[in-house]
């Protein structure tokens, strides 16, 4: 699982990424500090299903389970990119990895569409948005368009899948053939005639496969110091909008990890823990409790989980080989917790341990009921399942 950091230069998106990791990043005020992709662990964030029982897993904290995910921050974006301007080569194929997008923007409005510092206000953020989707279009529209009239043709004189050809084509741009024809059908285009496609057909269907292979959701950055127009323009839009200050959640992670406070990832207050403080740095904390408690938390964890369980439709599903410990055959209580695709069955999560368990597959249990499970039972979000098998 990887989810990819998108957005101009100083979005804030190496604070973002830092703050989500702990990752060991350079964080300017100047475009392209990001040269080459960061990529570091997060994590998404869930009650553990051994609060329900007398004690805890011990991989857990405190009864909340962190299931870990891959975060890459790619190169900055300008304007042009997928023809090659500023750093935009390097964004798109860093990019192509991903399963979905976070798109931090400047909800301040304090930076212009190429990263360039402005007056808080002076740039309209919904242009940023705008921006990327035209580009990461355009980017998919670059590769169908270096041999599409050849190919165009083949595929009509030859009758041949055009769902496979072209799928095979956006390979490397993480496009698969589910993508191509739920497009080809929203847009309505005639499979049996492609050489009359317009190069407006054309945009428009690049344009759908781009939002289908590239979910995206938006962390409007920067919160503490945005205009309220500028957020409550932004969550009028269609999509995921989570507004958030990753400087405040970098600074509480940093505390936290040096022990001057007590604070987990999405928690809406701290605890401060050390006598040692300075009164800058209790003033610092004190005006980012303010914030928190206004807003119920620094929103960037409220993000990735919003990204993995409602953009991507996610849920956690643990494997156990004991039914009644809920153990594998080690005595490790839930040791594992996967991630899994909303409607996934028990058959799915046996691939999903092991393609032998998957291939001789038998049934499944649930071990909170103990009832018994058949292949095509439906998975749901925080189920304990023991997988039997004959496989060894």
């Amino acid at each position: 699982m990887t989810i990819g950091l998108a957005g101009k230069p100083n979005a804030g998106k190496s604070t973002f990424f830092k703050a989500a990791t702990l990752a060991d990043v350079e964080i300017a005020n100047y475009p392209f500090t990001t040269i080459h992709a960061n990529k570091g662990v997060t994590y998404v964030k869930a009650e553990c299903p051994c609060v329900s029982r007398d004690k805890r897993c011990g991989n857990c904290a405190d009864g909340i389970r962190y299931v870990p995910i891959e975060l890459i921050d790619v190169a900055g974006l300008v304007p042009d990119a997928h023809q090659g301007r500023g750093l935009g080569n390097n964004f798109l194929d860093d990019l192509r990895q991903a399963q979905a997008i976070i798109h931090v923007i400047d909800a301040s409005g304090a930076t212009d569409i190429e990263g360039n510092p402005v007056d808080i206000g002076d740039h309209d953020p919904l242009g940023d948005i705008d921006f990327l989707n035209r580009e990461l279009t355009m980017w998919i529209h670059s590769i169908i368009m270096r041999n599409w009239t050849k190919l165009s043709r083949k595929i009509q004189a030859e009758g041949l899948n055009i769902e496979h050809i072209l799928a095979d084509q956006l390979m490397g741009a993480g496009v698969n053939e589910q993508h191509i024809s739920e497009a080809l059908n929203e847009c309505k285009l005639d499979r049996n005639h492609l050489t009359k496609w317009t190069e407006e057909d054309i945009i428009h269907f690049c344009d759908v496969i781009r939002a289908l292979s590239k979910p995206m959701i938006i962390a409007a950055n920067k919160m503490d110091v945005a205009p309220p127009q500028n957020i409550t323009n932004l969550q009028t839009l269609e999509q995921i909008v989570v507004p958030t200050s990753a400087a405040a959640e970098l600074a509480l992670r940093s505390a936290s990890k040096g022990q001057a406070i007590k604070y987990e990832p999405g928690d809406k207050d701290f605890t401060i823990l050390s006598e040692e403080l300075s009164p800058a740095q209790k003033k610092g904390l004190e005006n980012v409790r303010m914030l928190i408690q206004k807003t119920e938390g620094t929103g960037v964890q409220k993000c990735i989980n919003s990204a993995v369980f409602d953009l991507l439709d996610l849920i956690i599903v643990y494997p156990v080989e004991d039914e009644g410990k809920w153990t594998d055959k080690n005595g490790r209580m839930l040791p594992d917790a996967f991630l899994m695709k909303k409607g996934s069955n028990a058959h799915d999560l046996a691939y999903k341990v092991h393609s032998d368990i998957g291939d001789r597959f038998l049934y499944a249990v649930d071990a909170k009921t103990k009832m018994r499970l058949g292949e095509k039972h439906e998975l749901n979000d925080g189920d304990v399942v023991k997988i039997v098998s004959t496989a060894k």
